[in-house]
């Protein structure tokens, strides 16, 4: 085998200009693979970076209008679910909005989220410095959680962090704890800052936000024992409750449903990045048949060798052995060149489509050892499905004589 292997590599080298044109067609479309596959493995792979997320389920509203809507609570509706359910260890609510940052350099514009004091309990996200917020701090304490991106890029990696003042909207903010980086499809790209009061938007009155206006993301995590279809008989007698209870209330009428985290983050764009898979998949074997047809039109120039191998006793799965394993050698040159294609083009992605995707415009390169192992389980199959071809192919020729 490792002398095959040897006459192998020699045979590539002896022609330049045929391996170099082979590996770069094939790196092009295992580049290609790889990166989406990265991509893929980053939003939807890898999982949520919670504590049992499985048992962590999204609230969503839809009006009797609309039973397919999916909506977010509205605030009476989420106290009178918080309080009356006994499904959930804990329920938490976030509503978005914008602040200007003005005392740590240049003002910048930023998303911020108000969120109930047990948000980051419900999820089970743990700081890595600091704490999480306290129930007295959610309707009147001016308090901030931060990432630990904001702590770097903002404040220098402050080793005092903890107590230090940052000015949204022109109301000081005291940090009490840093967290580890939000995943982007849960909270969008540059999350970087969670305040208290998830009741309050700025330039609406309590009592328009308490109408029944749904601007609330709920979210609550199951007890032990409770399964989901125990979580689904619930909703219904809350919702009666509710309606019985606010009839006035716009969101009155609505009834609720929730998805676990798992199924509900990236739902919408799983299927787009199945498609752009399948389409560089199409384009790998595109790829891989002019290859293919490459190293056919090379092994017929090679007949006189091949019925000289035929004539001294070799046999015909040595031959083809020895033809696969030139397939292999490419193959895997293509996959080393495509692992650094991938590397310069995954950075490039989110920042061409972060407007459309759920990237972060810096997202760095993520080439792990699972898209590692990618690349060298296509690069294999690769060389095998050539050389696979180029048997079938040849399976008449391999007889001729001198």
């Amino acid at each position: 085998m490792m002398t095959d292997f040897r006459f192998a590599l020699r045979q590539l080298r002896k022609t330049p200009g045929f391996t170099a044109l082979a590996v770069l067609t094939l790196a092009l479309g295992i580049g290609l693979n790889t990166a989406i596959f990265s991509l893929i493995n980053d939003l939807f792979l890898r999982g949520l970076p919670f504590a049992q997320p499985e048992r962590v389920l999204h609230v969503y509203s839809a009006p009797k209008q609309n039973p397919a809507a999916e909506y977010p609570l509205g605030g009476p509706r989420f106290m009178h679910m918080r309080d009356g359910q006994t499904i959930f260890s804990g329920l938490a609510a976030e509503n978005f909005s914008g602040a200007t940052l003005t005392n740590l350099g240049d003002p910048v514009q930023m998303p911020i989220f108000r969120v109930s004091s047990n948000y980051f309990d419900v999820l089970g996200v743990r700081p890595t410095r600091g704490r999480t917020f306290l129930s007295e701090e959610e309707e009147r304490a001016d308090v901030a959680i931060v990432t630990e991106a904001f702590w770097k890029n903002r404040t220098g990696s402050d080793p005092n962090i903890i107590g230090r003042i940052i000015t949204l909207d022109g109301t000081a903010h005291t940090v009490v704890g840093v967290i580890p980086k939000m995943p982007v499809l849960w909270s969008g790209p540059n999350a970087e800052v969670w305040t208290t009061k998830p009741l309050v938007i700025p330039g609406f009155s309590h009592e328009r936000m308490m109408r029944g206006t749904a601007f609330l993301r709920v979210v609550g995590r199951l007890k032990p024992g409770i399964s989901y279809d125990q979580a689904r008989a619930a909703l219904g007698p809350m919702e009666q409750s509710y309606r019985t209870q606010y009839p006035e209330k716009i969101d009155a009428e609505s009834t609720t449903f929730f998805k676990p985290l798992p199924e509900d983050v990236g739902g919408d764009l799983r299927p787009a990045f199945l498609t752009m898979l399948g389409a560089v998949g199409f384009v790998l074997l595109i790829a891989c048949s002019n290859v293919a047809n490459l190293l056919l039109v090379r092994f017929s120039g090679r007949r006189r060798e091949i019925a000289l191998r035929m004539a001294i006793g070799a046999s015909r799965t040595s031959v083809l052995r020895l033809f696969v394993l030139e397939s292999l050698l490419v193959s895997a040159f293509a996959g080393l060149l495509g692992v650094l294609l991938a590397w310069v083009l995954v950075p490039l992605i989110p920042k061409a489509a972060a407007n459309i995707l759920p990237l972060e415009a810096n997202a760095s390169a993520a080439l792990s050892v699972p898209v590692l192992g990618f690349t060298l389980g296509l690069s294999l199959l690769t060389g095998l499905i050539m050389g696979l071809f180029r048997r079938g192919k040849a399976r008449a020729p391999i007889s001729w004589t001198v």
